[in-house]
């Protein structure tokens, strides 16, 4: 399902990065992600929701350029 929130994601399984790209345009990357957690955010059905429970104020971040 299209999210509101969020306009993509990708993960990087070897380095346990999901970098989120936001409809504000606005990107981040989240550090130590497990595999699980992001395969979970895949299969979400709201994404933003997901995001909201199980990765923000979760996992460390960086804001991307």
């Amino acid at each position: 399902m299209p999210s509101s929130v969020i306009r993509t994601f990708d993960y990087d399984p070897q380095a346990h990065k999901l970098a989120v790209t936001f409809v504000s345009g606005r990107r981040y990357a989240y550090l130590g992600v497990p595999e699980e957690v992001a395969s979970n955010f895949r299969k979400a059905f709201s994404k933003g929701e997901y995001f909201n429970d199980a990765i923000r104020d979760h996992y460390p971040f960086e804001r991307l350029r």
